[in-house]
């Protein structure tokens, strides 16, 4: 009986195990067959690390090959919480507070983290990594990144724009050209041990692309006298706003751009939309008496006057349907190069209602206004202007003067410069090419006209009379020293929020090329809001005589003659 009893609780001890053993085998080969592959990347995972390698953002130059934008090499701090007792940790974050400039409550959440890595602060500058390193503190890390800088800070800075802080485009070039300029990221997968520290011991790895660099246009010095003049005018005038474009005319390549108020690109966090915007071609307002250009231009292209043809003025006061029109002060009888030269409201009224609303609708598209002209920057403007079957009975002594039309700062500089260039509407452009680090030209910009607007005769005796506004009219102190220049002013009334005409706020520009044998640049100067003073002929055509002046000298001293040739005829 005892030896019955033993016999069957062996058994049944035997059969127990049996089972465990099948259930055992049978788990094997669960785990080998249809689980093998998630353990395994489970533990790929606890020993090795996948680490995104960061490519070298393309620098941007200028077109002298001056760098205006490129990356350096800087520190990012991390910790690695697991490491740090929890007693030394409330003593880390009084180290750390005040040379990261960061809260209490923002490095207590980071470092009370279970966690084996995790970013305390990056990309520091030189002066805090270095400061962080001499406190010797276990369990923080320092890893090489890469960190846009830029040397010039203010210097066309809505032109340029920002990268973030990976070194992604945000704003103007940096933006619009990013695909060339980020590059393509590699990886690496490194070991770890069993404490998760990585080793310096790699299985695969995938080596990062850097990107292209970015030659402007734009030249730093001729960027500098530009900023510095505008700069000038906006503190002296106490202005809202200003901007200003000096463009090569035979080419449409933009020299300089620069708008008031700016701000620093390397503390680009500070700046605020008023300033990160372009003002030069995302902003519309009226011209004013700049926009004369295009009611002469007709003139004189469809031979309805010449520059001797005489138009009385009515003393100052033009009644135009059920609107009084004046000029700024009373004229008699003068020609039509005089209406043009002292900026008579009332002879170009006169002469618009000669050419009629669809001709002069007509050449202010000719012109480019109304239009995209395809600069290579992100926030353009098409402008606004009405067809001709929209004017009111007073549109025909209004839109010639430059009111009841909308215009941008660039789309003024290439009107101006199909007068200095012989007629022809070219595309603008601030980049010359894209090329690799090596210097192989991956993508060149080349001019391209965009159409013919008027003859070379009509823009030759067109350039003869913004050379009289200069030299006789309301343009006298755009008068460049040594040189001949040619321009119009403007002085247009902004519009009140109840839609009526100010009588306190202007916007002053001046628009206008030198020399006027052979322009070399054509400049657009518009001071938004400007106190006490807000003539454009004294506002704004100062800033051409200075910014045109020491261009001319410059763009004559570094070029040879050849050079500005060649450069002219492509």
């Amino acid at each position: 009986m005892y030896i019955s009893n033993y016999r069957r609780r062996f058994e049944a001890v035997f059969l127990v195990f049996f089972i465990f053993l099948l259930f055992c085998i049978a788990r094997l080969f669960f785990v080998q067959f249809f689980r093998s592959n998630y353990l395994s990347d489970i533990a790929r995972k606890q020993h090795n690390l996948f680490v995104e390698l960061e490519p070298r953002r393309g620098a941007i130059y200028d077109i002298n090959s001056k760098p205006q934008a490129f990356n350096m090499p800087v520190d990012s701090v991390y910790a690695s919480p697991n490491e740090i007792k929890d007693k030394d940790k409330e003593a880390i974050i009084r180290q750390l507070g005040p040379l990261l400039k960061l809260s209490d409550t923002y490095l207590r959440d980071r470092l009370s983290r279970k966690k084996s890595f995790i970013w305390i602060a990056r990309k520091v500058n030189p002066e805090q990594s270095a400061a962080i390193k001499r406190l010797k503190i276990k369990g923080l890390g320092f890893l090489k990144e890469s960190k846009r800088s830029y040397p010039n800070s203010y210097l066309a800075s809505q032109v340029i724009g920002f990268a973030g802080l990976d070194n992604v485009g945000l704003e103007g070039l940096e933006l619009y050209y990013d695909k060339y300029l980020k590059g393509q990221a590699g990886w690496a997968m490194f070991l770890r041990d069993a404490r998760q520290k990585r080793l310096d011991i790699w299985e695969r790895m995938v080596l990062p692309k850097d990107g292209y660099e970015v030659v402007l246009t734009i030249d730093e010095v001729i960027q500098y006298i530009a900023e510095r003049e505008l700069d000038k005018a906006f503190k002296t005038y106490h202005a809202k706003g200003a901007s200003i474009i000096v463009m090569d005319p035979h080419t449409g390549a933009i020299l300089a751009m620069a708008n008031r108020p700016t701000y620093d690109l390397n503390d680009s966090n500070q700046a605020s939309k008023d300033t990160v915007r372009n003002r030069a071609v995302c902003d519309l307002f009226e011209p004013g008496s700049v926009f004369k250009i295009v009611t002469a231009s007709a003139a004189i292209e469809e031979k309805r006057v010449s520059e001797q043809d005489k138009f009385f003025c009515e003393n100052g006061s033009y009644r135009v349907a059920t609107h009084t029109l004046h000029d700024h002060r009373p004229h008699g009888w003068l020609t039509f190069r005089e209406v043009i030269e002292q900026s008579s409201n009332i002879g170009t009224t006169k002469v618009a209602q000669l050419l009629g609303p669809d001709t002069v609708y007509r050449y202010i598209r000719l012109f480019g206004f109304g239009e995209k002209l395809g600069i290579d920057l992100r926030g353009e403007i098409p402008g606004m202007i009405s067809q001709p079957r929209r004017w009111s009975k007073i549109s025909i002594a209004a839109i010639p003067i430059g009111q009841e039309v909308g215009v941008t700062a660039l789309q003024l500089a290439s009107a101006i410069s199909v007068i200095a260039n012989g007629g022809q509407l070219m595309k603008p452009y601030v980049v010359h090419e894209i090329r690799d680090r090596q210097g192989e030209n991956i993508k060149q910009f080349s001019p391209a006209m965009i159409r013919k607007v008027i003859s070379s005769d009509t823009a030759n005796r067109i350039k003869t009379i913004l050379a009289g506004v200069v030299e006789e009219g309301t343009g006298k102190l755009a008068k460049v020293p040594g040189f001949t220049s040619a321009g119009k002013t403007g002085t247009a009334q902004k519009l009140e929020p109840n839609g009526t005409y100010s009588h306190s706020k202007f916007v002053a520009s001046f628009i206008g090329f030198a020399p006027v044998e052979d322009p070399l640049v054509t400049i657009v100067v518009i001071v938004d809001d400007p106190h006490p003073y807000y003539f454009g002929g004294v506002v704004a055509a100062p800033v051409f005589r200075n910014v045109a002046s020491d261009t001319i000298r410059y763009l004559k001293a570094n070029r040879p003659a050849q050079e500005v040739v060649a450069l002219n005829a492509n």
